[in-house]
């Protein structure tokens, strides 16, 4: 029976390499270490599982540092499974020392941490929260999780329409933790772009996918939230499992790896023609987050539905190495290296001069909009199905 250290070792001798990989690798570009690249890191991954190395604290940091982002993957010609070395990687090492155990806790708990922003929206936690987050270490993952704090009021959770189901037309939306808390606006559009085009839409209760702890090496907790989503999935009786999250997509598509798990992004590009929408005279930046490339691969997708609005000038960030640095818990255990690679991305916004910024990963539009707000620009930012869904024709 193979280990898993022999199954790390087995993935790690198909890298040739060839160094193709390190000119889109984000941490390779913020730091131009041989240890922050994939090549590095899969090096580290092999000596370890090898015994050739032990797991110290210097080590572990760089593979700690990966953001998972699998820009890698998509220019490696040995076509290296980068993203599976790295979690069963981090599955043996187990989880970080500086992981924010708390805090991730109330993120996974989507009841708890409404009731916490209700609580925080009684005490006018937005006024205060910077001024707090600013006594605090700039390495404080409760500063960066200050910082991040949306100011607005959470919507409602999103709902499933009445419309009757249409033969084998049944979806079921997973809405996930702090997605179906500060993404719920999204979730529903993206609920009224599918009823217009003829799906039935049904919603899954809300709890945590497991990604983080999936990325995390908590392997453990990772497998019970396997396990819940395809209890629900069974439960939902639908042919399609959809997150309006595409930082959810993986762990989504590994608990259910004999199910269809799509961005709604992909059904609603090839119903396209069924869709009409208003004139919206704007220029907007648009930022796909890594797993929209590089998992869901729907960004194509999205730049051809977005360019149905008329009059709406899209304009796509500049592709790889450039990630926002948000990247799951990545923001919470090292915010600096998050915030650098943050500000570069805002940079390359600025450039565009738009009017308003859609990003479709939650944790990505937070840690922009933190971004937002320390530097005092003003761009509003939203999910593309929310702006979408506004301009829909038939939408009030």
């Amino acid at each position: 029976m193979r280990t898993p250290a022999g199954r790390i070792a087995e993935l790690a001798d198909h890298c040739v390499q060839c160094g193709l990989c390190l000119p889109v690798c984000p941490t390779y570009a913020l730091d131009r270490n041989e240890a922050e690249s994939p090549r590095g890191r899969i090096a580290i991954a092999s000596a370890l599982a090898r015994g050739l190395a032990e797991p110290t604290a210097a080590l572990r940091e760089h593979l700690d540092h990966c953001l998972g982002c699998l820009n890698c993957e998509t220019v490696c010609p040995a076509h290296v499974k980068y993203g599976e070395l790295l979690i069963e990687t981090r599955a043996v090492l187990g989880t970080s020392p500086q992981r924010p155990r708390l805090l991730l806790m109330l993120i996974r708990r989507p009841a708890l941490l409404r009731a916490l922003r209700r609580i925080g929206r009684w005490t006018a936690l937005s006024h205060w929260k910077n001024a707090l987050a600013r006594r605090l270490p700039d390495h404080s993952p409760w500063r960066a999780a200050l910082l991040n704090l949306p100011a607005g009021t959470p919507s409602s959770r999103a709902r499933a329409g009445q419309q009757p189901a249409d033969g084998g037309r049944r979806l079921a939306l997973f809405p996930g933790c702090v997605a179906s808390i500060d993404d719920a606006q999204a979730q529903q559009a993206a609920i009224t772009l599918l009823q217009a085009v003829g799906f039935h839409v049904s919603v899954l209760p809300t709890f945590c996918c497991g990604a983080m702890d999936l990325h995390g090496g908590a392997t453990d907790a990772a497998e019970q939230a396997a396990a819940r989503v395809r209890r629900s999935w069974v439960a939902s009786g639908a042919t399609h499992l959809l997150t309006v999250t595409p930082g959810c997509l993986g762990a989504l598509r590994r608990a259910l790896p004999g199910a269809s798990v799509v961005d709604p992004v992909e059904l609603l590009a090839e119903h396209a023609a069924k869709l009409r929408f208003r004139p919206l005279a704007e220029r907007v930046a648009l930022h796909l987050p890594c797993t929209q490339m590089n998992v869901a691969r729907t960004d194509a997708a999205l730049l051809r539905l977005l360019r149905r609005v008329p009059r709406l000038d899209v304009l796509a960030l500049p592709r790889p190495p450039y990630c926002c640095g948000a990247a799951g818990s990545h923001l919470l255990e090292f915010p600096r290296r998050a915030a650098q690679l943050r500000d570069e991305t805002l940079g390359r916004v600025a450039e565009l001069e738009p009017q308003r910024l859609l990003s479709s990963n939650i944790g990505c539009r937070l840690h922009l909009d933190a971004g937002i707000e320390q530097q005092g620009l003003r761009w509003p930012s939203q999910h593309p199905l929310t702006l979408l869904a506004q301009q829909l024709e038939q939408h009030p």
